[in-house]
């Protein structure tokens, strides 16, 4: 089944797939990475979080170095089978090289927007009498 499951997954033409990373519990990104084919049955296999570097051009196990580990909690592949999702326990810390828990802690300023106006469509009520 595994095999199947991971036949099904579009690895780019670096063989690369982004990961995305959702802590179990809290429902929040922790971060975004990069997996190829190795580091996802790794990760499937042992229950350890295990990522592709493209900047150091190596797999790593979080945690390894930090500390900050990750277990697998579920794991997903979207409809088309180019992004995948996984849910964990992080320890430590938190999943962030910066030391912050999620890498997603930065916010862009935005505009307040007005939401559209819509109107809930009329339902006709029958006595049914």
């Amino acid at each position: 089944m595994l095999d199947e499951d991971i036949a099904e997954v579009a690895f780019d033409a670096d063989g690369l797939v982004p990961a995305i990373v959702q802590e179990d519990g809290t429902g929040k990104v922790l971060m975004m990475a990069w997996m190829n084919e190795a580091t996802l049955r790794a990760t499937l296999e042992t229950g350890r979080m295990t990522y592709w570097s493209r900047s150091r051009r190596e797999r790593w196990v979080k945690g390894d170095t930090s500390g900050d580990r990750q277990w697998l909690r579920r794991a997903y592949y979207d409809c088309d089978g180019d992004t995948l999702l996984f849910v964990v326990e992080q320890d430590g810390r938190g999943a962030c090289h910066t030391g912050e828990r999620t890498c997603f802690f930065r916010a862009f300023e935005l505009p307040a927007f007005e939401l559209p106006a819509f109107e809930l469509p009329a339902f006709e009520t029958r006595d049914e009498h």
